[in-house]
């Protein structure tokens, strides 16, 4: 079969022909082309070799910053050497209040006796009285003070004496979203008090069917409310409580627009609670933008890694690290043990490398399902 052309014609001439057609009456030249073996090594294409010239120039061979990402910080491991030597004073709070204080309903305080809560915490002693004030409220504790609880039982109260108030409670990530979804479930049992769980990674349908049983709780991450907001599923002018949990954490993982779109778009006459582990300027930005006459309670025990002992074991290199993780898995005390990983494939790695050698382990990291990264804390948590 021919191809329409002269046989003269190869397909190079024919690219350049089509070349001249596009540049109109002016035609290309390629008067400097020179054959490569006529060239010299220096590119002239007449004339001698030049002679080799060595370069005298002093070259600083200073080692260059390692790259990564922009604004990434470098690690010092100084930093977590033995953190919790410190021997820093701490402020002691003295719990004033007892659950049979806060006057809550008959049935939120048998479910808190059925969770086997005696006294508050710190935390939950200071923040729930101006709660229940319906104040805005800044709750500055570590993690594992008891925050959750902190806000929950006071607005299930809330709404136990009012069924048209709504809450909407923002977290970072998806497991915290869960972990208040199970508290709240333990603390409203048996008062019809309903929530919705908005988190991405599952499935929206059944969230959706959630959401459409106009439930007085929602809780969700920020990423998954924009969308539900955006497809009109909910609206943020209808909840008349705001909780922020972990705010710190939300800023940092660039959520910032998302949650300044909620509190802006949000009801004018809402209670507003932040809680966070520090209180930086960002956070300040949008207290003094949003919240009217907050109180703030402060009960930090020092930085978390305070309360930890942490070390750093040198070896040689990954063959003698994994054997060394291997030893210290071993170890009769070490019942139950969190690895943290650098990325995604080193934890599957890790993890089938330790399953093989017979420990009992799991994985979770952003490529597995929301079904299976929970049904591993379930595993972690019970076992």
């Amino acid at each position: 079969m021919h191809s329409g052309r002269p046989k003269s014609q190869n397909r190079f001439e024919s690219t350049f022909g089509d070349s001249e057609k596009k540049v109109g009456e002016q035609k290309v030249q390629f008067s400097n082309f020179t054959p490569r073996k006529n060239r010299s090594w220096s590119g002239q294409t007449d004339g001698p070799k030049r002679p080799y010239q060595p370069n005298n120039r002093k070259r600083n061979f200073q080692k260059s910053p390692r790259r990564g990402r922009p604004g990434e910080k470098t690690l010092d491991i100084q930093t977590f050497i033995q953190k919790a030597s410190s021997s820093a004073p701490r402020k002691q709070h003295t719990i004033t209040h007892t659950f049979a204080d806060f006057g809550f309903c008959d049935t939120l305080n048998i479910n808190l006796a059925k969770q086997g809560y005696v006294s508050p915490t710190p935390i939950q002693d200071q923040s729930i009285k101006p709660i229940m004030a319906n104040s805005d409220v800044i709750g500055l504790a570590n993690t594992g003070t008891g925050k959750t609880a902190a806000f929950l039982l006071p607005l299930i109260n809330k709404i136990s004496q009012d069924r048209s108030q709504k809450v909407l409670i923002i977290a970072p990530t998806r497991e915290l979203a869960l972990q208040i979804d199970t508290e709240f479930r333990k603390f409203s049992f048996g008062m019809n008090i309903f929530s919705a769980v908005c988190i991405g990674g599952a499935p929206l349908y059944h969230q959706q069917r959630n959401l459409q049983r106009k439930p007085n709780v929602v809780i969700g991450t920020p990423g998954r409310l924009k969308d539900f907001a955006e497809r009109r599923l909910l609206t943020y002018a209808s909840f008349n409580n705001v909780v922020l949990d972990e705010v710190d954490r939300m800023l940092d993982m660039g959520f910032i627009d998302i949650i300044t779109k909620i509190l802006k778009d949000g009801a004018k006459d809402r209670q507003l609670l932040f809680f966070s582990a520090t209180l930086p300027d960002s956070i300040k930005k949008l207290v003094h933008t949003f919240l009217v006459n907050p109180v703030t309670v402060s009960v930090q025990t020092g930085h978390t890694t305070e309360n930890v002992v942490q070390n750093v074991i040198r070896v040689k290199d990954a063959v003698a690290k994994f054997d060394t993780l291997k030893k210290l898995l071993g170890r009769s005390e070490l019942e139950k043990v969190l690895i943290f990983s650098e990325t995604k494939r080193g934890v599957e790695s890790l993890a089938i490398k330790l399953y093989k050698t017979g420990f009992k382990v799991d994985s979770i990291h952003g490529d597995k399902r929301q079904r299976q990264r929970e049904k591993s804390l379930t595993l972690f948590r019970n076992n």
